[in-house]
């Protein structure tokens, strides 16, 4: 009976996760119909309530906001919408800190994590999942010791939240997975782990010095020494 039981568990569970989560995000999405006149929504022209119909029309706005965003009078537009909210104090360090966020994560050619990496953390000896995001910058690098990194340490299984973290370049060794194989190890709590093609290969080949094929970063207060001083 108890194998039984965990048979169908294995059988259910996935099925009820993705079900509420696809009906959490129609009912959620279904709110931008109250963007609609009410004499123009489906209760009053067909008598009820016609569920995705939500969905359609957050597609139809993000599309139409993107066509108008990716030609020149666009542009324009966006530009002077943004130097609005930035005249506003308190509105403009919050779209500020969002647009540029957003912008990492969502643009084609942002780079928010670069690699998966192995680091030590909370404390020596235990190890976990980080992603490179950059280099500290150079007001924070002239107080470290050596080349650092800046690591983001996501939690599990929710790896919206996490931890930021710096650490010397040389403790952080880089994984042989992508980004998204990474992310799918961390979400299942390690139990969904990538697999290698060609498992031999990692057994013959050599070390490998950390993040190899990045380019360096530049020294702390580099910038600063080429300016000429006063």
């Amino acid at each position: 009976m108890k194998r039984y039981l965990i048979a169908g568990l294995l059988v259910w569970v996935p099925l009820g996760i993705t079900i509420w989560v696809m009906h959490w995000l129609v009912t959620t999405l279904d709110q931008t119909l109250l963007l609609v006149p009410e004499a123009l929504r489906p209760e009053a022209l067909v008598g009820f309530h016609i569920p995705g119909l939500g969905v359609v029309l957050s597609f139809l706005i993000l599309f139409g906001t993107g066509a108008i965003a990716a030609n020149f009078f666009g542009q324009r537009l966006i530009l002077a919408w943004e130097s609005i909210l930035g005249r506003i104090p308190f509105v403009k360090s919050i779209y500020s800190s969002v647009k540029q966020v957003s912008d990492t994560l969502l643009s084609d050619t942002g780079n928010a994590f670069r690699k998966a990496l192995l680091v030590e953390f909370p404390r020596p000896g235990c190890w976990t999942i980080g992603f490179l995001t950059g280099a500290p910058s150079d007001a924070v690098a002239v107080h470290l010791d050596g080349e650092h990194v800046s690591v983001y340490v996501p939690t599990t299984p929710n790896p919206t939240g996490g931890y930021f973290v710096m650490v010397p370049r040389t403790s952080v060794r880089e994984l042989d997975m992508s980004v998204d194989e990474a992310l799918k190890y961390i979400i299942s709590m390690g139990v969904v782990a990538p697999r290698l093609p060609h498992p031999a290969r990692t057994r013959a080949a050599p070390a490998r010095t950390p993040l190899e094929g990045l380019p360096p970063p530049v020294p702390a207060g580099a910038d600063a020494a080429a300016q000429p001083r006063n």
